[in-house]
């Protein structure tokens, strides 16, 4: 075991010492910043509440994933309960664990959110979230202290970035044409993958320690697999077909979130049935598995989920007079 790492594991076992009766907060918080969570309630912005606001928390939660996952590649760090048998994984994860992906990902889609509310209650409320959903990864043993901390750095970073971008880069690209834009999107989406390819292959001296996969397996949990490349293919793929529906749609009037309760209520019940027949039905016809041509039916299964959500669910909400 590296030379600090035992000191960083004292911070997990402290906390994990805190008592059992944290186990489900702290797993509800986690869950705040996961995937899973997102993928319910971005929709839900979107299409319910305010489509500018849904589009630029889609875009920072795809882009947060794809950079999370090339440092990850490539920093190669390990997770509290893969090295130390004093931490309880209260969690399963496969991939390397810096930086912490949710809690970069709650900086910048947190941080996005208040931004666009713009309430300085939105933003004390962000930021007790963000802390919260760190701390909770630290407690269910699947983050140091450090994954968290270079986590939240690097979210802030980005978002900084985004705030200060998204409204000049926005505006360029709605000057090109509608092939240009898409082809851009692609481009972007194409490049994180190859990027992310580069450092799998430079790393293909690096051997899994077999503590790591004992540890990590020991009380029934999944074994490490860090330089899958589901997760990339998954986030450039919805991220492109989210721009490319959004530059679909732009020209035929756009889409806005407007309306009654009922009417909104109603396009999300009808949009997530579309969402279940790409991600979930999809899913059973097309083939799994990491090698290329699984992979590529992966990218295409989430473009179709992405743009879907711009531009699909929105267009047969106009049929429907939603």
């Amino acid at each position: 075991m590296d030379g600090f790492l035992p000191s960083l594991i004292a911070v997990n076992a402290f906390f994990q010492g805190s008592g059992g009766w944290l186990t489900a907060p702290m797993k509800f918080f986690s869950f705040l910043g996961s995937e899973d969570f997102f993928l319910i309630t971005l929709p839900l912005v979107y299409w319910c509440l305010d489509a500018a606001l849904g589009l630029r928390i889609g875009v920072m939660l795809l882009a947060s994933n794809g950079l999370n996952n090339l440092f990850k590649m490539a920093l190669h760090g390990p997770r509290p309960y893969w090295v130390s048998t004093d931490v309880k994984g209260l969690a399963s994860e496969t991939g390397f664990g810096i930086p912490s992906g949710h809690s970069q990902t709650a900086a910048g889609v947190w941080g996005i959110a208040a931004d666009g509310i713009k309430r300085t209650w939105a933003w004390v409320a962000a930021l007790i979230v963000i802390l919260l959903i760190g701390l909770s990864r630290i407690y269910l043993g699947v983050h140091f202290l450090h994954d968290v901390i270079v986590g939240w750095l690097l979210g802030g970073l980005t978002l900084w970035a985004f705030i200060k971008f998204w409204e000049p880069v926005a505006a360029r690209v709605k000057k090109l044409t509608l092939a240009n834009q898409i082809l851009l999107a692609f481009a972007v989406s194409i490049g994180m993958i190859l990027l992310a390819a580069l450092i799998v292959f430079l790393s293909w001296d690096f051997v899994l320690p077999a503590e790591w996969v004992a540890n990590a397996t020991r009380a029934g949990g999944d074994a490490p697999n860090p330089f899958s490349m589901e997760g990339m293919v998954t986030s450039m793929g919805t991220l492109f077909g989210l721009f490319a529906g959004v530059a679909w749609l732009a020209p035929r009037g756009g889409f806005h979130a407007s309306g009654p309760a009922w009417k909104r209520a109603l396009r999300y019940a009808v949009g997530l049935v579309g969402v279940a027949v790409f991600y979930v039905g999809l899913k059973l016809v097309f083939p799994d598995g990491e090698d290329w041509i699984a992979l590529v039916f992966r990218y295409v299964r989430y473009t179709l989920v992405g743009a879907w959500v711009s531009a699909g669910a929105p267009w047969v909400f106009s049929k429907l007079k939603l």
